[in-house]
């Protein structure tokens, strides 16, 4: 009987959804042996809004959650990367690209799972050929839109490119529910063919509330692997819950060997932290057919609420949605997935706001239209081209990495001789006065989560010293360098 495998996302997408991105790694550390008992084949912990969140909000230290994780975790970890631009919106020069994999990989982190917002798949050329080097595993997924030029033939050809840069899996990714079975049931026979003996995932978030059909039409299509969440972090924004998946593959005949009674366990928990915490749970939400027209993220959305509300401007995010279709039609449709979804919803509320289309155009808008980062799917609106001045996909020609100039030996320099590679990537990737809680980073730890290991491990990594000497519950521990 042929077997649907499973890759968690709780630990990131469910609560990246549903909680602003704010699960702290002490919320997650009770639960982790349960999770290793469910029988995932991945467990995805890391993508570019809990690196940012770790470091901006959380005051974590993004690496030793990487690192705590996958040591704690027998079952292989994943994340998610943003092709060349990583964790956060900027463009990175390849060798940021090349020591970011291998400071992954150095942490434990068995797989990574990359795209192109643009579905430009020379942006994730240099992601998978060094996370490859660095003795990882590499899912290359196609980011999924609704528009003229995005046909089921267009995703068969990015299918076959991502693996014929070497990805050992493929995938569809869908990051606001836009998939419905109607179309996966033409849209997943063709992928699969053009897929060949390489295995298919499906990650597809439940927005529309059509994302548990479109995964029934991908255990009829065949699909390998299939990205959910646990129950109380399943629905709305988030992806559908493994308990119904689970369901659903029994009922068309398909294995899945999870450990319902461990999956049940951990559900408990994640409802319990969402009341100890006041977070809310994922519900099902309601079908609503302007998705199909703005395709803004759910998250996103609830961020542009508050934000409107603060300007005194919440009664105006109908009008700024309708205009978010017609900003990304003008820009050649561009998938509404970091960083292009906030590019878009930026330039429809500033044309909301001057009550004029396009008098005001962000740099990173017009950066996009010149092929800065990558190439358009289609060619913009001559309506936009002449109020933004550029010549349309003028730096597409060559693969967006080659515009960076080298960035490490600039930054080793800078940095000086203490600081390491997770140092150099921090640096990179953000101010040193946001760095600046990390380094005053204290440790904490329970009951639940293996102490005296965490400790050691802890003090190894902070203590330059010969010999530190420990006294833990009146026995003495000594730690040699």
């Amino acid at each position: 009987m042929r077997r649907l495998r499973f890759i968690d996302v709780t630990l990131r997408d469910g609560h990246q959804c549903l909680w602003a991105t704010r699960m702290t790694t002490a919320m997650m550390a009770p639960i982790l042996s349960t999770i290793d008992r469910a029988g995932y084949d991945y467990v995805n912990m890391l993508g570019g809004a809990v690196f940012d969140v770790c470091v901006r909000y959380l005051h974590e230290n993004p690496w030793r959650r990487v690192e705590m994780l996958s040591a704690r975790l027998s079952t292989p970890t994943d994340g998610f990367l943003r092709g060349q631009s990583l964790y956060t919106f900027e463009l990175f020069p390849d060798d940021i690209v090349e020591l970011n994999s291998q400071v992954l990989a150095r942490n434990g982190l068995k797989n990574v799972t990359v795209y192109d917002a643009l579905n430009d798949n020379r942006n994730v050329e240099v992601p998978i050929a060094s996370a490859k080097a660095a003795g990882m595993t590499v899912t290359a997924v196609t980011v999924y839109t609704v528009s003229p030029v995005h046909t089921d033939d267009y995703y068969a050809a990015r299918i076959r490119e991502l693996i014929a840069l070497g990805a050992d899996r493929v995938g569809v990714k869908d990051p606001t529910g836009l998939l419905t079975p109607e179309r996966a049931k033409t849209l997943f026979p063709v992928v699969m063919h053009a897929a060949g003996e390489t295995k298919v995932e499906l990650h597809s978030h439940c927005q529309s509330s059509l994302a548990p059909e479109v995964y029934s039409e991908a255990i009829k299509a065949g699909f390998h692997y299939v990205h959910t969440a646990v129950m109380p972090l399943a629905n709305g924004a988030s992806l559908p819950a493994v308990e119904d998946i689970v369901e659903r593959a029994a009922r068309l005949g398909v294995e899945t060997s999870l450990d319902m009674e461990a999956i049940a366990e951990i559900s408990g928990y994640f409802s319990w932290l969402c009341v100890r915490e006041g977070k809310p749970r994922g519900r099902v939400v309601a079908y609503d057919p302007s998705l199909y027209s703005h395709q803004v993220p759910g998250g996103m959305i609830s961020n542009l609420k508050s934000q409107l509300q603060t300007m005194q401007m919440g009664d105006r995010l109908p009008e700024i949605l309708e205009e978010v279709g017609h900003v990304r039609e003008d820009l050649g449709y561009p998938i509404l997935v970091s960083p292009f979804a906030q590019y878009v919803v930026t330039q429809a509320v500033l044309n909301v706001m001057q009550g004029e289309r396009y008098k005001t155009i962000p740099d990173e808008i017009r950066k996009y239209a010149m092929g800065y980062y990558g190439r358009l799917a289609a060619t913009p609106s001559k309506e936009f081209l002449e109020r933004a001045e550029v010549e349309p996909g003028v730096l597409a020609n060559e693969r967006a990495g080659t515009h960076v100039e080298p960035w490490v030996p600039r930054l080793r320099k800078a940095l000086g001789p203490a600081a390491d590679d997770e140092d150099i990537l921090l640096a990179a990737f953000y101010d040193q006065e946001l760095l600046a809680p990390l380094a005053r980073e204290t440790f904490s730890y329970s009951y639940h989560t293996s102490p005296l290991l965490e400790l050691v491990q802890y003090l190894r990594r902070q203590h330059e010293v010969g010999e530190l000497r420990v006294r833990v519950a009146g026995a003495e521990l000594a730690l040699a360098r």
